[in-house]
């Protein structure tokens, strides 16, 4: 549930952030780089709520992989998927730039949402898999 509920929070403040940022006057980096981090710090939840009998380092580890994946698929380019950049969704989910800046941006979100799950978290910090016999 606490889960859940962060994950909403988390899609609320980036869309928030990208919508009202620059109306708020906040700087450039902060609405893009901060978006970014927020988005960084959304795939960690999600994969927390998918993956909830994995540990917290296991699942940042594999929301970086993710959320490094997705930049590096911006370098990649067909038709169909340049047009699902344009639209709203697409820039939100694939972005359409590829940076390094992002990146690092990524590497934030995902280890304040880490911290924040290490410090607050409900679920057993012990979990894995059980090994096979």
């Amino acid at each position: 549930m606490a889960l859940g509920l962060a994950l909403v929070a988390v899609i609320a403040c980036g869309l928030s952030l990208r919508i009202f940022g620059y109306s708020l006057h906040l700087p450039f980096v902060v609405v893009k780089y901060g978006g970014s981090a927020l988005w960084a710090a959304m795939v960690y939840v999600l994969l927390a709520l998918v993956f909830s009998d994995r540990r917290p380092v296991h699942i940042a580890a594999v929301a970086i992989v993710v959320a490094v994946g997705v930049e590096f698929l911006r370098l990649f380019h067909t038709p169909w998927l340049d047009e699902f950049r344009l639209t709203l969704t697409g820039a939100l989910l694939l972005g359409r730039i590829f940076s390094l800046w992002n990146i690092a941006a990524y590497i934030v979100g995902i280890a304040t949402a880490f911290a924040l799950d290490m410090i607050f978290g409900t679920r057993d910090r012990n979990a894995s898999v059980p090994a096979s016999h």
